[in-house]
């Protein structure tokens, strides 16, 4: 709004959401512009994805596992877990 137009608007005017400045739009057609405008503004953002836990600081990287003695345990000790 210009600084003249500011100054004519009643208090309802400045308060509202949108206005027409061109045109004669009939009720429907001011009701269907409401929802599409209030719908728009209550879908939320897009939220960022969680981030994967750091598995490096878990407390269970802290304990040892059990050793297990017998055939292939060798080769199991270099296997993940």
């Amino acid at each position: 709004m210009s600084d003249e137009t500011a100054a004519d608007a009643t208090p309802e005017e400045r308060r509202a959401l949108f206005r027409v400045v061109n045109g004669h739009p009939d009720d429907a057609e001011l009701a269907a512009l409401t929802a599409v405008v209030a719908a728009a503004a209550s879908v939320p953002g897009d939220d960022p994805a969680p981030a994967a836990p750091d598995l490096w600081s878990h407390p269970a990287a802290l304990l040892r596992a059990p050793l297990q003695a017998g055939p292939g345990a060798w080769r199991a000790s270099g296997l993940p877990r």
